[in-house]
């Protein structure tokens, strides 16, 4: 929340009425008439942004000209001037409205709030809900350098300073010039959407904004060897009620070696995690690219890598922010991609992605419908002979009682740096786990001592024999099932409550392309799989 020097001072306060509703570009509605609030801005234009539709409203103006110079016009540092706009957007928005401000020299902090209705609805039926973002001077062109902050839905208000900015937000000098703070009606009920927003800029001097620190690249490994991670997180710089160092705490305490941050449509968290990292915890920085069609994981970028979410699958811009998030050294991940919520589920196909996150917090079946898909679609790479994608698995926690490390992916990297853990990944040598508690070995053998690991190819002609072994640790009362481009061809017998267990199946390359694991719960329902315990990558067979 913001402290008592950002309230905005209420004798200086002006009104405008904007009311996106029914009108032309000229401020006419379908009769004629003048719908326009006679002391509002009088132009509304729609424009195509390079992708999505979006709206330009009118702009807001403080005081310019002859009014600078007006008796009781204070501009002395410390002092404030507030606009309110209000509208109402109605159903069948464009993703994005688009409120221009323009703002003068000499001011140290622009302070936004919003609010908005919500009215009920009917059943079945979406309510409002309306995120919120900001452009600086340098304007609002998709992947330009204008973007300065987003908080979704999260936050009511925010501020921007040289020196300091609300969690989400990127700090920096606030330079005259035309602004847009981004509306995005996420979804709007039928009698459309009411806002209100309020502006409060504060002059004085601007102040200086600190340099960036992030965290290293490396950690103290153990060499080539199996290391945790939970790569989606969600701290107070977008929708979670965690600090990074709650979060880093959290992850020590479940065994992690590395974690990814991946805030919502924003880049504001990467210079608040260095002082968290250490010998014992990599730290990589990232995004969670959150469009109307899906939500893709930027892995491992750059530093201060921001990567731009206004577009859908029609638009056919994709392509382009997955070239952005691997020229900046980032993974690909489509993240939940059959999960059911508004704009969650992936449309984009998986031509561009490295990896895709089939296991997402605890189990589901939306996971279970993503772990069939991910299989059809390795059965289909080894018929079509294209590559295959791995597969991996996130807590995408934000709050208690969320728990980070639940599920973890357990990757063989040469060592603990971001590009080790990264080709581990995108090379699929890894395996998902419940929780640090359970401990796999998958391999196939065949003769003269040819031997592959998960995510390996096991070299060996189609009849030769071939024997495929599970070692598990931490499953207790848990069944082992080795998977193939068939289905599901052996099923052991439950685990002990040692939870350890080795299973041993013989097959050959002309029966099975490829063979993965899964270790699984007793089924909830009678007729249906159990919850995973575990699950690999799989093991090719063949040449």
């Amino acid at each position: 929340m913001c402290e008592d020097g950002h309230q905005r001072d209420a004798h200086e306060q002006h009104t405008h009425e904007q009311v996106a509703h029914g009108q032309d570009a000229h401020g006419q509605d379908a009769h004629g008439q003048d719908t326009r609030h006679p002391n509002g801005p009088n132009r509304r234009a729609l424009f195509v942004t390079g992708a999505a539709a979006a709206l330009t409203l009118g702009g807001v103006s403080f005081a310019s000209g002859a009014e600078r110079r007006a008796p009781g016009r204070d501009r002395t540092p410390g002092s404030k001037e507030t606009r309110t706009v209000r509208g109402t957007l109605p159903t069948g928005s464009p993703d994005f409205v688009y409120l221009p401000v323009d703002v003068p020299h000499g001011v140290r902090e622009l302070h936004v709030v919003y609010s908005y209705e919500k009215p009920a609805v009917p059943p079945g039926t979406q309510g409002n809900a309306l995120d919120i973002g900001i452009f600086d001077e340098r304007g609002t062109e998709l992947g330009g350098k204008g973007f300065r902050g987003w908080s979704g839905g999260a936050r009511t208000e925010f501020f921007l300073r040289a020196d300091e900015a609300t969690p989400g937000y990127i700090p920096g000098p606030i330079r005259a010039g035309t602004w847009h703070i981004a509306l995005g009606p996420y979804t709007v009920a039928p009698d459309g959407l009411p806002y209100e927003v309020t502006i409060t800029l504060t002059y004085g001097s601007p102040g200086r904004t600190p340099k960036p620190v992030h965290p290293p690249e490396r950690a103290r490994g153990r060499g080539r060897a199996w290391y945790r991670g939970d790569c989606h997180l969600h701290s107070v710089h977008s929708d979670g009620r965690r600090t990074p160092g709650e979060i880093a705490a959290l992850a020590r305490a479940a065994g992690l070696d590395f974690i990814n941050s991946s805030e919502h449509n924003t880049h504001s968290a990467h210079p608040h995690w260095a002082e968290h990292a250490g010998d014992d915890l990599l730290i990589m920085l990232g995004e969670e690219v959150t469009t109307r069609n899906g939500h893709v994981l930027a892995l491992g970028t750059d530093p201060g890598t921001f990567v731009d979410w206004r577009y859908r699958a029609r638009d056919n811009r994709f392509g382009r922010y997955a070239r952005r998030i691997r020229d900046a050294g980032g993974l690909v991940v489509p993240a939940h991609p059959h999960a059911t919520c508004v704009g969650c589920n992936w449309k984009f196909g998986f031509g561009e992605a490295d990896v895709i996150e089939v296991w997402n917090g605890a189990y589901t079946p939306d996971d279970e419908v993503s772990l069939a898909d991910w299989d059809s679609m390795l059965v289909a790479s080894v018929r079509g002979g294209r590559p295959w994608i791995p597969a991996m698995g996130d807590s995408d926690a934000h709050r208690d009682p969320d728990r980070i490390g639940g599920p973890q992916t357990v990757v063989l990297a040469d060592d603990l740096t971001r590009e080790a853990i990264q080709e581990g990944l995108r090379r699929g040598r890894s395996y998902v786990a419940e929780s640090r508690d359970v401990e796999l070995a998958f391999s196939a053998a065949g003769g003269r001592g040819r031997h592959a690991g998960i995510g390996g190819r096991l070299d060996v002609a189609p009849d030769d024999p071939v024997t495929v072994r599970l070692d598990i640790k931490g499953a207790p009362g848990c069944t082992p099932r080795i998977v193939t481009d068939q289905g599901v061809l052996f099923t052991g017998t439950k685990l002990p409550e040692s939870g350890t267990g080795t299973v041993e199946w013989r097959t050959t390359a002309a029966y099975a392309a490829y063979v993965r694991a899964e270790v699984r719960h007793d089924p909830a329902v009678a007729g249906l799989p159990g919850a995973l315990r575990a699950f690999t990558n799989p093991v090719f067979l063949g040449r």
